[in-house]
Protein backbone atom coordinates (compact mmCIF):
# COMPACT_ATOMS: atom_id res chain seq x y z
CA UNK A 1 0.00 0.00 0.00
CA UNK A 2 2.97 2.68 0.91
CA UNK A 3 4.54 1.77 -2.55
CA UNK A 4 1.36 2.67 -4.28
CA UNK A 5 1.53 5.68 -2.36
CA UNK A 6 5.19 6.43 -3.24
CA UNK A 7 4.27 6.06 -7.09
CA UNK A 8 1.38 8.03 -7.36
CA UNK A 9 2.95 10.71 -5.66
CA UNK A 10 5.90 10.27 -7.73
CA UNK A 11 3.69 10.36 -10.83
CA UNK A 12 1.42 13.30 -9.47
CA UNK A 13 4.92 15.88 -9.19
CA UNK A 14 6.06 14.63 -12.16
CA UNK A 15 3.18 15.52 -13.69
CA UNK A 16 3.31 19.18 -12.22
CA UNK A 17 7.19 19.71 -13.21
CA UNK A 18 5.90 18.60 -17.07
CA UNK A 19 2.62 21.29 -16.21
CA UNK A 20 5.33 23.73 -15.79
CA UNK A 21 7.12 22.97 -18.33
CA UNK A 22 4.63 22.86 -20.66
CA UNK A 23 3.82 26.89 -19.75
CA UNK A 24 7.49 28.11 -19.93
CA UNK A 25 8.09 26.50 -23.50
CA UNK A 26 5.16 29.05 -24.43
CA UNK A 27 6.87 31.95 -22.97
CA UNK A 28 7.97 34.16 -25.63
CA UNK A 29 11.64 34.82 -25.64
CA UNK A 30 12.63 37.11 -28.59
CA UNK A 31 13.78 33.70 -30.66
CA UNK A 32 11.11 32.08 -33.00
CA UNK A 33 9.25 28.88 -31.64
CA UNK A 34 6.19 26.92 -32.85
CA UNK A 35 5.55 26.27 -28.96
CA UNK A 36 4.15 29.91 -29.07
CA UNK A 37 1.23 28.78 -31.04
CA UNK A 38 0.40 25.89 -29.40
CA UNK A 39 -2.64 26.99 -28.01
CA UNK A 40 -4.30 29.05 -30.36
CA UNK A 41 -7.60 27.95 -31.22
CA UNK A 42 -8.83 29.07 -34.65
CA UNK A 43 -12.51 29.00 -35.70
CA UNK A 44 -12.46 26.88 -38.49
CA UNK A 45 -16.12 25.52 -39.74
CA UNK A 46 -17.91 26.64 -36.75
CA UNK A 47 -15.42 24.73 -34.35
CA UNK A 48 -12.57 25.70 -32.40
CA UNK A 49 -9.28 24.01 -33.68
CA UNK A 50 -6.03 23.66 -32.99
CA UNK A 51 -3.12 25.46 -35.70
CA UNK A 52 -1.43 22.92 -35.31
CA UNK A 53 -3.98 20.27 -36.61
CA UNK A 54 -4.95 22.85 -39.68
CA UNK A 55 -1.10 24.00 -40.99
CA UNK A 56 2.20 23.11 -40.79
CA UNK A 57 4.10 25.03 -39.17
CA UNK A 58 8.03 25.89 -39.49
CA UNK A 59 10.75 27.63 -37.76
CA UNK A 60 12.52 28.68 -41.28
CA UNK A 61 15.02 31.96 -39.29
CA UNK A 62 15.67 32.74 -35.97
CA UNK A 63 12.90 35.23 -35.30
CA UNK A 64 10.65 34.11 -38.20
CA UNK A 65 7.57 31.48 -38.17
CA UNK A 66 5.29 30.53 -41.40
CA UNK A 67 2.78 29.00 -40.87
CA UNK A 68 1.22 27.01 -44.07
CA UNK A 69 -2.32 25.91 -43.95
CA UNK A 70 -3.52 22.83 -45.50
CA UNK A 71 -6.65 25.13 -46.72
CA UNK A 72 -6.03 28.05 -48.62
CA UNK A 73 -9.43 29.16 -47.16
CA UNK A 74 -8.22 29.62 -43.57
CA UNK A 75 -5.80 32.15 -44.01
CA UNK A 76 -8.11 34.71 -43.07
CA UNK A 77 -9.59 32.92 -40.13
CA UNK A 78 -5.95 31.93 -38.95
CA UNK A 79 -4.79 35.47 -39.18
CA UNK A 80 -7.92 36.68 -37.43
CA UNK A 81 -7.25 34.16 -34.83
CA UNK A 82 -3.42 35.67 -34.53
CA UNK A 83 -4.70 39.04 -34.16
CA UNK A 84 -7.43 38.45 -31.30
CA UNK A 85 -4.87 36.67 -29.45
CA UNK A 86 -2.30 37.87 -27.03
CA UNK A 87 0.86 37.25 -28.68
CA UNK A 88 1.49 40.80 -29.62
CA UNK A 89 2.31 39.43 -33.68
CA UNK A 90 1.51 40.91 -36.50
CA UNK A 91 0.47 38.55 -39.08
CA UNK A 92 1.98 38.66 -43.21
CA UNK A 93 -0.01 36.90 -45.70
CA UNK A 94 1.50 36.47 -49.32
CA UNK A 95 -1.67 34.07 -50.42
CA UNK A 96 -0.46 30.96 -49.32
CA UNK A 97 1.93 31.17 -46.28
CA UNK A 98 1.48 33.36 -43.07
CA UNK A 99 4.54 34.63 -42.01
CA UNK A 100 5.43 35.95 -38.13
CA UNK A 101 8.44 38.28 -37.77
CA UNK A 102 9.38 38.06 -34.09
CA UNK A 103 10.49 41.36 -32.76
CA UNK A 104 13.27 41.55 -30.01
CA UNK A 105 11.97 42.12 -26.67
CA UNK A 106 12.28 45.33 -25.29
CA UNK A 107 13.96 45.33 -21.40
CA UNK A 108 10.81 46.08 -19.77
CA UNK A 109 8.93 42.85 -21.40
CA UNK A 110 11.86 41.17 -20.53
CA UNK A 111 11.58 41.91 -16.86
CA UNK A 112 7.88 40.87 -16.63
CA UNK A 113 8.08 37.25 -18.67
CA UNK A 114 11.10 36.49 -15.64
CA UNK A 115 8.19 37.70 -13.21
CA UNK A 116 5.83 35.78 -14.66
CA UNK A 117 8.06 32.85 -15.15
CA UNK A 118 9.17 32.71 -11.14
CA UNK A 119 5.34 33.06 -10.24
CA UNK A 120 4.79 29.59 -12.30
CA UNK A 121 7.59 28.46 -10.65
CA UNK A 122 6.07 28.89 -7.55
CA UNK A 123 2.89 27.70 -8.61
CA UNK A 124 4.84 24.35 -9.81
CA UNK A 125 6.10 24.40 -6.16
CA UNK A 126 3.05 24.70 -4.56
CA UNK A 127 1.43 21.95 -6.47
CA UNK A 128 4.49 19.37 -5.58
CA UNK A 129 4.08 20.20 -2.30
CA UNK A 130 0.26 19.53 -2.39
CA UNK A 131 1.20 16.37 -3.42
CA UNK A 132 3.53 15.54 -0.63
CA UNK A 133 0.60 17.37 1.84
CA UNK A 134 -2.10 14.94 0.39
CA UNK A 135 -0.21 11.62 0.47
CA UNK A 136 1.43 12.42 3.94
CA UNK A 137 -2.69 12.73 5.69
CA UNK A 138 -3.38 9.09 3.28
CA UNK A 139 -0.32 7.88 4.81
CA UNK A 140 -1.31 8.88 8.53
CA UNK A 141 -4.70 7.28 7.62
CA UNK A 142 -3.38 3.81 7.39
CA UNK A 143 -2.60 1.64 10.40
CA UNK A 144 1.39 1.33 10.03
CA UNK A 145 4.02 0.57 12.22
CA UNK A 146 6.23 4.06 13.36
CA UNK A 147 9.19 3.31 11.56
CA UNK A 148 7.55 2.50 8.53
CA UNK A 149 5.66 5.55 8.54
CA UNK A 150 8.93 7.73 9.16
CA UNK A 151 10.47 5.77 6.44
CA UNK A 152 7.88 6.60 3.80
CA UNK A 153 7.21 10.45 4.76
CA UNK A 154 11.67 10.89 3.89
CA UNK A 155 11.32 8.71 0.65
CA UNK A 156 8.37 11.78 0.16
CA UNK A 157 10.32 14.43 1.35
CA UNK A 158 13.22 13.47 -0.37
CA UNK A 159 11.03 13.26 -3.79
CA UNK A 160 9.80 16.52 -2.96
CA UNK A 161 12.39 18.16 -2.37
CA UNK A 162 14.03 16.73 -5.80
CA UNK A 163 11.00 18.20 -7.94
CA UNK A 164 11.27 21.31 -6.60
CA UNK A 165 14.37 21.00 -7.48
CA UNK A 166 14.15 20.10 -10.90
CA UNK A 167 11.16 22.94 -11.13
CA UNK A 168 13.73 25.57 -10.30
CA UNK A 169 16.22 24.71 -12.73
CA UNK A 170 13.47 24.81 -15.24
CA UNK A 171 12.70 28.48 -13.84
CA UNK A 172 16.33 29.58 -13.89
CA UNK A 173 16.69 28.16 -17.45
CA UNK A 174 13.80 29.58 -19.05
CA UNK A 175 14.86 33.36 -16.85
CA UNK A 176 18.72 33.00 -18.50
CA UNK A 177 17.13 32.07 -22.17
CA UNK A 178 14.50 35.37 -21.78
CA UNK A 179 17.86 37.75 -20.32
CA UNK A 180 19.77 36.78 -23.35
CA UNK A 181 20.00 39.24 -26.45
Amino acid sequence: MTEELIQDAEHRMHGAVDALDHDLSAFRTGRASTALLDRLQVEYYGTPTPLAQMATLAVPEPRLLTIRPWDPGALPKIEKAILSSNLGLTPSNDGQVIRLTIPPLTQQRRDELIKLAAKRVEEARVAVRNVRRDVLHHLDALDLPEDEVHRVKDRIQAMTDKHIKIAEDHGDRKAAEIREV
